[in-house]
This record gives structure tokens, sequence and C-alpha cells, in this order.
């Protein structure tokens, strides 16, 4: 059965950081691509970033230079380091693994910028 699980949402106030993480199981985690969805109140799903088996990186245009991939295969887990968050970040953020045809998603963990 395959889960993953995110992790590290909650409240914070516009220029702070959080850091999320989301831990698989039941897949072989080191082929797949990782990645990092949102959405937000009303609109839908985006990517944010996502990470390949070999290491290839992608940040969408409105998180470039603040937020930070990566991965730790021996711990089957994936991060996303934000920094710098702003209101517009607020979303519920979603884990999804992809190999090929095969897709699976997190439930999602809320993250709420706010003063």
């Amino acid at each position: 059965q395959v889960q993953l699980v995110e992790s590290g949402g909650g409240l914070v106030q516009p220029g702070g950081s959080l850091r999320l993480s989301c831990a698989a199981s039941g897949i072989i985690f080191r082929i797949y691509t990782m990645g990092w969805y949102r959405q937000a109140p009303g609109k839908q799903r985006e990517l944010v970033a996502r990470i390949t088996n070999g290491g290839s990186i992608y940040y969408a245009d409105s998180v470039k230079g603040r937020f930070t991939i990566s991965r730790d295969n021996a711990k089957n887990t994936v991060y996303l380091q934000m920094n710098s968050l702003k209101p517009e970040d607020t979303a519920v953020y979603y884990c999804k693994a992809n190999y090929y045809d095969m897709g699976y998603w997190g439930k999602g963990t809320l993250v709420t910028v706010s003063s």
C-alpha cells in the first residue's frame, strides 16, 4: 500500500519560514520523481517544485529563490524549505510521486501565511 504523508505545515507570519516533509512508503522511492504542489482556496492545484530521481530540479517562477526542494533517498523523504513566505503562499501543499504513468498523492498539509 502506497502512502505519502506530508507534515510541517502551520501558521507563519509573512517573511517567515517553514520546512515541509513528505515521507513515502510502499514505493521504490529512489526511482520516483517527487513533486510539491499547492492549491489555494478557489484556485487550481499548481506545481511548486519537482525533483527527479537523478536530482534535476524545477521551480515555479513564483517561488524561485525562496523555496528549496530536496530529497533523502535513505529516508524515503522529500522536503520543501520555504523562506520569505508571502500571504499568497497560503495553500494546502501536496506531495506527489511519479514514475512513468504511475502517480500517487498525499493528503496535504495546510500552510497559512498571515500576520
